[in-house]
This record gives C-alpha cells, sequence and structure tokens, in this order.
C-alpha cells in the first residue's frame, strides 16, 4: 500500500495551522493529496427550546458555522500555499464524530490533532481521536498539540507487543516505514509464550518481517516491572530522538482503559512526539 490520500481535520483550535503544517509536510514525501476536512457544526438545542425562541435561533447557528467553515478555509488554502500537492477542502454539515469518521473512511490515512483542555475550540473534540482510531478502519496520525513537528518519518520507534492491534498498525504504516532512515521496534515486557508472545527473541520476528518489505529496522526489548509502558515509550522515544511512534491502540476495552489505565491512554493524554494509531 502506498499514502495517496492523507485526509487532516481542520478545526478553529490554536494548534491547527500547526497540524495542517505537519500534514503537508507528509502528504509531500508521499506525493499524496491532501484533504481538508472542517465540519460544521450546531449545538443541540430542544425543539420544545427552538419552537419558543424562534427561527432566528437556527439562522444564527448556521450563520457562525458558516463563518467557522470560512475561516477553516482561508487557513488550510494560506497553508496549501506553500506547498505544491493536490489538496482539497471539505466542509460538511453534521455531527463532528460522525464526518469525520465517515471521510476518514475514504483515505489512506487521517491527520487529527492532540485534544488540548486549556483550548475552548477543542471542546467537541475530546473523544475525536478515540473515535476514529476505534470506528474508521483507517491508521490515525496524531499531532500533539505543543511544538511543531514538520519532518515525521525519519527515526520511527515502533512499539510491539505482538497484538493484533500493533500486527494492523505495523502493516498500515508500511508506506512510511520504507522511507524511514531508522526503525527501532521495542518490546516493553514482554511476554514469550502464548498467541500474543513474541519467541525466543522479543520484536526480533517483526523486524525480519519488516527487512523483508524494505525497512531498515532494529529491534529491542526492556523489563522494567516498575515503569508502565506508557512513560517507557515516550522517554525512549525522547531519549533517541523519534520522530514518530507506531502502535496498536486499545488491546484492551476502551472503558478498561479509562477506567484502570494504559498505554493508549496515556500516550494520547502525554505524547511528545507524533504518534501512528490503529485498531
Amino acid at each position: 500500500m502506498t499514502l495517496k490520500d492523507i485526509l487532516v481535520h481542520v478545526d478553529g483550535s490554536h494548534h491547527c495551522r500547526a497540524r495542517l503544517e505537519a500534514a503537508a509536510h507528509l502528504a509531500t514525501r508521499h506525493e499524496a493529496r491532501l484533504t481538508g476536512l472542517f465540519v460544521r457544526t450546531a449545538p443541540h438545542v430542544p425543539q420544545f427550546v427552538m419552537s419558543q425562541l424562534g427561527p432566528e435561533v437556527a439562522q444564527a447557528q448556521r450563520q457562525f458555522a458558516n463563518e467557522g467553515a470560512a475561516t477553516a478555509r482561508a487557513l488550510f488554502e494560506d497553508v496549501m500555499a506553500g506547498f505544491t500537492i493536490a489538496n482539497e477542502f471539505r466542509a460538511p454539515e453534521g455531527e463532528l464524530m460522525d464526518m469525520l469518521v465517515l471521510h476518514a473512511r475514504y483515505s489512506d490515512l487521517v491527520v487529527v490533532g492532540q485534544y488540548d483542555r486549556h483550548d475552548d475550540n477543542m471542546a467537541e473534540e475530546r473523544d475525536a481521536a478515540d473515535h476514529v482510531i476505534m470506528d474508521s478502519g483507517r491508521p490515525v496520525l496524531v499531532i500533539p498539540y505543543a511544538g511543531h513537528h514538520n519532518t515525521i518519518g525519519e527515526t520511527v520507534m515502533v512499539a510491539w507487543n505482538a497484538s493484533r492491534e500493533a500486527t494492523r498498525t505495523v502493516s498500515d504504516a508500511l508506506p512510511i516505514l520504507r522511507l524511514a532512515k531508522e526503525v527501532r521496534v521495542l518490546a516493553v515486557n514482554p511476554r514469550r509464550n502464548g498467541v500474543n508472545g513474541h519467541g525466543d527473541i522479543p520484536g526480533a520476528d517483526i523486524a525480519a518481517h519488516l527487512a523483508r518489505h524494505g525497512v531498515n529496522a532494529t529491534a529491542e526489548h526492556v523489563v522494567a516491572r516498575d515503569v508502565d509502558a506508557g512513560n517507557m515509550l515516550l522517554s525512549r522515544a525522547s531519549d533517541e530522538g523519534v520522530d514518530l511512534l507506531v502502535m496498536g491502540a486499545y488491546g484492551r476495552s476502551r472503558l478498561r482503559e479509562l477506567v484502570l489505565g494504559g498505554a493508549t491512554w496515556h500516550i494520547l493524554h502525554h505524547m511528545t512526539v507524533p504518534v501512528l494509531m490503529g485498531h
């Protein structure tokens, strides 16, 4: 598979320009078409309230959504002016999560922003990454809200736990991994036996598989029972100058991770580098 269609979510957040620039650089690297998606949403107002307030409320809501779309289009076109890639802007009307998932299914990769609870313009996006990861069937690249990340995919860390989710994500990431200068497969606290076991040398089999696909991959495993996988991955990514982390998402139920914590939840809330996730 190659990356020919990349979808990027456009919103009114303070981090949107950096997200668009990161997506545009990635599209340039892969000679892909970049589609910007802004969803025109309207706050839900009960019908009995609408009947009392009159049609002016609906008109004001529609005008607000249209103004947001116009601002988003201007930003998208301004960023695209600095690149020579095929691009398109879309502004459908509907529920944010539904529209993101729907349009994601017709792309090779979806780019969304990490949720920032301090940015009021992202109030509706608390679970956006989760929904696209779980429901679209497409790999999702999450861009941190802090910093600029215009170089993505030169030094890559693959978080390998031998699960179905990790297997799917590594396969989806192959177009990026093939172009990487260095790929490091890291297994944290690996189990050696069972359906999710790693074998005698954790990470060796997936590294060999990647090598057969033209990926320059090396494997390593660490055992640190007192450190959770999420913290370990982010720490190693920072220490080793990684510009992309590839990992499967929600190997156990999302509700269980929300209650008990887990690597996916930790990464989404504390990420410092772009993360490619799949389920």
